[in-house]
Parts: C-alpha cells; structure tokens; sequence
C-alpha cells in the first residue's frame, strides 16, 4: 500500500469518527446540533475507545472534544448568568451610587447600572459622563458577565421588598433580567453592557491621600457657598489647593465665601483645582464617618477618588478660580463676639418679618450690645430683638441677607462666633471662637446696603 492509499484510508477514517460523533451531538457549535449527550460519561469513553485506532484520529477526537466542551460550557455560562445575594445590602449597595445618575441623561443607556459579575465579586457602575461612582460586594455565584440594569425599576422593586436572599438571572442574548424571590419573580429589561460608556481610569500622576472624616468636614465647611450660577462655572465647586504646609478648600457664590483650611493635610507636590458641587454632595454622602483613608489622584482633568469599596470619578471644571484672597479686608477694627445658637435663633424668628426679595436684616451694634431688625414694607411686618454681646469698636449699623447669614451659622460647629468689621459698606468676616488646632475657619459675608447708606 502506497503512501497516497494510506493517506486516503486515513482520511476516510477521519470522516467516518467526525459522522459518528456528530450523531452524537459532541460536536457543539460547529454543526449546530444539540449537545445534551455531552454529558454522558459513558459516550465519551466510546469516542476515546474508537479513537485509539489510528494516532491522528485519536488527536483530531480529543481536540474536538476538549474545544466542544469549551464552547459548549463558555455559551451556557453566557446564556445563564446569576448571582444570589441579600435584598437589602443590595439595595443600600446601589443607593450609595444612585445620585450619580441623571434623571434626565445624555444618553439613554446610562439610565442604568452597569453590572460586572467575576465569579463571587459583583461590581456595580454608575454614570452621568461628568462623574462615575463603582462599588463593590460579594455575592453567590460562579458566574462571569455584564450587563447593563435599569435603575430606577431595579431600586424601586427592591425597596419594597422584605429582606430575603434573591437570586438574579440574565440571558445575555435578549438581555432579559429575572429577578426570583421567596414568593415571586419579575423580569426586567436590560441592555448590551458594551453599549455603557467607558468610565475613565487613574494613570499615574500626583496623588494625596485624606481621612474620611477630616474630606467630610472640609466639604460641610464649604459646599453650601458654592455658586448655582451655571453662568459661572468656576464658582459651580470649591476650590482645592494643596501645598506642603496645608491644604485649602475655598467656595464662593459672590455673596458670601467660605476658607477652610487644614494644616494636617498636606502634599509635596503643589495642586490646584476646582471640583464641582454635585460630585462633591454625593462623594460626602458616601464617606464614612470615620478615620478610613481616602486616596485620590488626580490628571489634567479628572480627580480620582477610592476607600474601601468605592471609587469615585470626577470631571475637573476647567476655569480659573476667583483671586479670593484680595476680597478678604486686612483691617477690621470693630470685633463682636456672640453665642452662635442665640444669633441663629434670632435670625430664624426675624427673619420671617423681612423683605422676601432682600431678607435684609439690621444690625445696631453697641457697648450695650445687639439689636437686630427686619421690616416688610409691603406687608406692614416688622421684628426686632436685643441680645447681649461682648463688643469692641465703634458704633456700627450694618445690613446682611438674613438668610445667608443663617446658613453660615448653620453649618458652623463652635459656641461663640466673632464677627469683625471695618465699615457698613465692607465684608464682614465670621470665625469660631474656639479653634481647633488643625483647622482654620474663616467666613466672609457681603453687606446688604441700607437705605440710610444709599447715595
């Protein structure tokens, strides 16, 4: 038997194992028939049985069997993706990223969450293009896959819902989401997970890192003042700078302005930027309330944030912040100091009493002390209180917005405040009488003019 006869008979060989294992069903995708048999351990000892008659049909079955088993198992993980996990944690698990999505978004996909599913880790995105928040828990599963959920539906369902493991299902063909619980099931529709914009990754760069509480309180201290003026983008967050002495957080709306600076928070390299409201509002609500550090790196236009199983996006507002230091008055030669909580019940109850548009209140300060006032000409409304202060200077009447005043006051953590002034027309400035060691307080507020001042 020549070469050629023996090659030919070798094929056919070849051929007649491909048949018989197709009537088996062991080749899966390729021929597009039922692989249910697959299963069947004694079928498969068949296939390596009749293989071992020639060398290269016993190759050629093992290669196709092992890569139909791939194939087969990789589709089925793909069609039946599922994870178990506790309603409630991952309900407050998406609660801590809900505010990123926009109720009203750029494009419609970021309606929803992006699921990432490897194995027993479930990692959860969230995006509005300008920041993105990923989160992180553990649950049941041996399952890989994304895809994207709807938010609003998925969030809603699980408030209402008593605490019970669930069991979550995706079909990663129609992309239909199936919730089980203990009593009941109902089914979502997702979307493609490739279809979720690509959320921006740290590179390299300057780097700093805080304590939880020390970040929240600087953001307490500041975001308030921060401008709504969309008119003004460079006052639409508070401003950070971080130096090798200290780091500063500076917020202004051009009414009033806020320095709040911290000398034990520090970095070598000197940086600069301006993060927006928004993203600082829902990066307060996430931190926790306590000494967990907080990373952050930051590139030429976003800033990165990451503790414990968080991580925060943000885009930087790209503009130039106010030269804030300029607007603080150098002398200021008549000083009150006065119970916080008394001026701040005080400004609530007059507050009431002034001119809606204004919210001008009066103050008439002396030797003898306080005498705030406030009228509504329109309505024939008026208040006024006195309360006792300690004082220093000449006699001063000076005008202020009652209700940004109370607000300043509102977000200070001290006993007494002191107030200091140089004119009626000038900025007051307000610090806290007692001061901590590390931190550094000042609150600038832009008088109200009086009619007596009016020229």
């Amino acid at each position: 038997m020549n070469f050629l006869e023996k090659l030919l008979k070798l094929c056919a060989m070849v051929q007649t194992l491909k048949a018989f294992l197709c009537k088996l069903g062991i080749i899966l995708r390729f021929w597009k028939i039922k692989t249910k048999t697959l299963r069947n351990k004694n079928t498969k000892k068949i296939v390596e049985k009749v293989g071992k008659k020639a060398n290269f049909s016993y190759f050629c079955t093992q290669f196709l069997l092992k890569s139909s088993l791939e194939i087969y198992l990789a589709f089925n993980k793909k069609i039946n993706m599922k994870f178990t996990v506790s309603s409630s944690l991952l309900q407050k698990l998406l609660s801590s990223i809900n505010g990123v999505i926009s109720s009203n978004p750029v494009v419609p996909i970021l309606e929803n969450y992006l699921f990432n599913l490897d194995k027993d880790k479930l990692i959860v995105s969230a995006s509005d293009l300008q920041i993105s928040m990923i989160t992180q828990m553990d649950v049941v599963s041996t399952d890989t896959g994304s895809i994207a959920v709807p938010s609003k539906m998925l969030l809603d369902t699980l408030k209402v819902l008593p605490e019970q493991p669930i069991t979550i299902e995706m079909d990663m063909e129609s992309f239909t989401i199936n919730i089980k619980s203990e009593n009941g099931q109902y089914t979502l529709a997702g979307e493609n997970a490739e279809d979720f914009p690509k959320i921006p990754v740290a590179s390299k760069g300057k780097h700093a890192s805080f304590h939880a509480k020390a970040l929240s309180d600087a953001i307490s201290n500041t975001l308030f003042a921060a401008s709504n003026d969309e008119l003004r983008p460079s006052m639409n967050g508070v401003f950070l700078k971080m130096t090798e002495t200290n780091t500063t957080f500076v917020s202004t709306d051009g009414n009033r302005l806020v320095r709040y600076r911290r000398v034990d928070v520090a970095s070598k390299e000197e940086i600069s930027m301006i993060i927006p409201k928004k993203a600082l509002t829902l990066l307060k609500a996430a931190l926790p309330n306590d000494e967990t550090e907080v990373k952050a790196e930051f590139s030429k236009s976003n800033i990165f944030f990451n503790f414990g199983n968080t991580q925060m996006i943000c885009r930087l507002i790209d503009e130039r912040f106010p030269d804030y230091e300029n607007a603080i008055p150098a002398e200021n030669p008549n000083k009150m100091i006065i119970s916080r909580s008394e001026l701040l019940g005080s400004l609530k109850r007059i507050g009431l009493y002034a001119n809606k548009t204004t919210n001008l209140v009066r103050f008439k300060i002396t030797s003898n002390g306080l005498i705030a006032s406030a009228e509504d000409i329109d309505y024939s409304s008026a208040a006024s209180e006195t309360l006792s202060c300690q004082y220093e200077g000449e006699d001063i009447e000076i005008g202020f917005n009652a209700k940004y005043l109370a607000e300043m006051l509102g977000n200070m953590n001290c006993k007494e405040i002191s107030v200091e002034m140089s004119a009626p027309n000038r900025a007051g400035l307000i610090f806290p009488v007692e001061k901590d060691e590390n931190v550094d307080t000042l609150m600038l507020l832009m008088p109200v003019m009086l009619s007596s001042y009016v020229s």
